[in-house]
């Protein structure tokens, strides 16, 4: 897996962390630099180490299932991305409230971060530079959760939506590249 694809992958998992930021963004009225920093550091820290401890406990079992990692791969992204498309359509509406306590924001981080625990996974079973992994993950989240803080408190929940789509839409065209790449090494 490369760069690209982590780029890749690290977007569409930040997408969650997103439309929440923009929630939070809409919700406290005047920003300051410590709701930035706050949301980024959650949010990107909590992106950067559920990844590690998915590719933790799929390291534990990789040796096994090699034969099945493109598969693994694409049953994983798939059903993460079609989840967040599904979401996006729901009728559930996320309340936005202003709070930044430790218990408030480290379960939007933890919700906002399980998918990544299992795209940790898909990464045992590949050669990937793990570090760099977590690094970019962890980097572009906070990146996008700082401007989802903004562009909320700007505009509202405008794009909340349609983030949600698009973070799923570029997992399940990753799921897919995995597909194709296991169907070729079978014929």
């Amino acid at each position: 897996m490369g760069i690209l694809e982590i780029v890749l992958v690290a977007i569409g998992l930040a997408m969650d962390a997103f439309a929440v930021a923009i929630c939070k963004g809409l919700a406290i009225g005047k920003l300051k630099i410590r709701h930035y920093i706050t949301i980024g550091v959650w949010f990107g820290g909590f992106q950067a180490l559920m990844p590690l401890l998915g590719y933790l406990l799929g390291s534990t079992f990789s040796d096994y299932a090699q034969k099945f990692d493109n598969w693994v791969a694409f049953i994983l992204l798939a059903i993460i991305g079609a989840n967040m498309i599904r979401e996006a359509f729901g009728d559930e509406e996320e309340e936005c409230e202003t709070s930044l306590t430790f218990l408030s924001m480290f379960m939007l981080a933890v919700a906002t971060s399980i998918d990544a625990m299992a795209v940790g996974v898909t990464f045992a079973f590949y050669e990937i530079n793990i570090i760099l992994a977590v690094l970019l993950i962890g980097g572009i989240t906070f990146t996008i959760s700082v401007l989802g803080v903004k562009i909320g408190n700007l505009f509202g929940t405008r794009y909340k939506k349609k983030s949600e789509i698009a973070g799923g839409c570029i997992l399940i065209i990753l799921a897919l590249k995995f597909l194709i790449e296991g169907l070729t090494s079978v014929f």
